[in-house]
C-alpha cells in the first residue's frame, strides 16, 4: 500500500481537503510519475463536483486531469490522467505512458501545466474536428475566457485569414487584438442589439462555441440570417457550455442552411487521436507563441485556493 499526500473530494458540494490517500496498485503497463505541477482548470472542478459528463458519482476521489512530472529515470512528462476517480492532484499519480509527453529539461512546468488543457481544446477542434484551412473565417464565442483567449490565438496560428471574438467583457476584449483578433463583438442582455452587432461575422467558416445555452442560441439564428451565402459550409465547433448545457435549434436552422453541429471533447477524439496533437501544442507553448499566465500555489493550499476568487486571464497551478 502506498499512500500520498493529495487534494481529497469526500463531498460533491464541498471543495477538497488536503489528506493523505492510498495511490492504487499501478496496474500492468503504467508507471508512477512524482508530480511537479498541476493545473486548476474548469474541467477539474466540474469534476469534483460530479457535475462533468464524465463523472461517474465515486467517492472518494482526487481531481486532476493533466500535470508535469517527474519519471523515475528523471525525465519530465506532461501526462494526462486516464482515470475521472483518482487524478493528477497529489504527489504521484499512476499513468499510461502511452498519454505522456517527454518535456525538455529547461521547459516551463507551471505554463504547461496551465496551458495544456485551455489550448488542447481549441488546437484538437481545429486540426481534427473541423480542419482549418488557410484564409478561413473564424468566430470564438466566449473569447474573453482563458480557453477563448487562446482560441483566438491558435485560429491565427492554424491559418485563419480573419477572427473575430466574442463575449461580455468589454475591457477583455479590448485585449483580444493583442491575441490576433481582427474584430470583436460584445454579447449583452439585449439580444436584438447583439444580433445586429454579429452580423459582422455573418459569413465565418468556423465557430468556436465555449457559451452554447441561450448566448448560443441567439447568435446561431443571428448568424443563419445573415449568411451572404447560405449555402456555404459553416463548422459549428461546441467546446464548452458556461452558459447552459442546452440550446433551443429551430428546424429551419437546418434546413436553411449548410450547418454542421460539432462537439470536440472526451469522446468526439479517440485518446490515440488526443495523444498525436500534444507535442505539437507543447512546442508552441514552449516558444511562447501560445502565452499563459500562471499563479501557482502549494497543493497543501488546495481547499484555500479551490474557494478563492480567480484573477482573470490568469490559471492557478498547484505544486505537490
Amino acid at each position: 500500500m502506498t499512500l500520498v499526500n493529495a487534494a481529497v473530494v469526500t463531498s460533491f458540494d464541498r471543495p477538497p481537503r488536503y489528506q493523505r490517500f492510498e495511490l492504487r496498485e499501478p496496474p500492468e503497463g503504467t508507471i508512477v510519475v512524482d508530480v511537479l505541477a498541476v493545473g486548476l482548470h474548469p474541467r477539474v472542478r466540474s469534476g469534483a463536483s460530479g457535475r462533468h459528463y464524465t463523472s461517474t458519482g465515486t467517492l472518494p476521489m482526487v481531481p486532476g486531469i493533466d500535470g508535469v512530472g517527474r519519471r523515475a529515470d528523471g525525465t519530465l512528462v506532461y501526462f494526462a490522467a486516464d482515470d475521472d476517480v483518482v487524478g493528477t492532484m497529489a504527489t504521484q499519480a499512476v499513468v499510461d505512458p502511452r498519454r505522456t509527453v517527454e518535456l525538455p529539461a529547461d521547459i516551463d512546468i507551471a505554463a504547461i501545466a496551465a496551458g495544456m488543457n485551455p489550448a488542447m481544446s481549441s488546437w484538437v477542434a481545429l486540426r481534427k474536428r473541423a480542419p482549418l484551412q488557410p484564409g478561413q473565417r473564424v468566430l470564438v464565442l466566449g473569447a474573453t475566457g482563458n480557453a477563448g483567449t487562446m482560441a483566438v490565438r491558435i485560429a491565427k496560428l492554424l491559418g485563419a485569414g480573419e477572427v473575430m471574438g466574442a463575449g461580455r467583457d468589454r475591457a477583455r476584449l479590448d485585449a483580444l487584438a493583442a491575441a490576433g483578433a481582427d474584430a470583436t463583438v460584445q454579447l449583452t442582455d439585449d439580444a436584438d442589439a447583439t444580433a445586429e452587432r454579429l452580423a459582422v461575422a455573418a459569413d465565418v467558416d468556423v465557430v468556436v462555441d465555449y457559451l452554447w445555452g441561450e448566448p448560443t442560441t441567439h447568435a446561431l439564428i443571428a448568424l443563419l440570417t445573415r449568411r451572404t451565402d447560405r449555402g456555404a459550409p459553416l463548422d459549428w465547433i461546441e467546446i464548452g457550455s458556461i452558459a447552459g448545457p442546452a440550446i433551443t435549434l429551430p428546424s429551419v436552422a437546418l434546413r436553411s442552411a449548410n450547418l454542421r453541429l460539432l462537439g470536440a471533447g472526451q469522446g468526439s477524439v479517440s485518446p490515440r487521436e488526443y495523444v498525436a496533437q500534444l507535442p505539437s501544442l507543447v512546442a508552441e507553448l514552449d516558444s511562447g507563441r501560445i502565452p499563459v499566465a500562471t499563479r501557482t500555489a502549494p497543493l497543501s493550499a488546495v481547499e484555500e485556493v479551490w474557494t478563492a476568487p480567480e484573477e482573470p486571464g490568469v490559471r492557478t497551478v498547484l505544486a505537490p
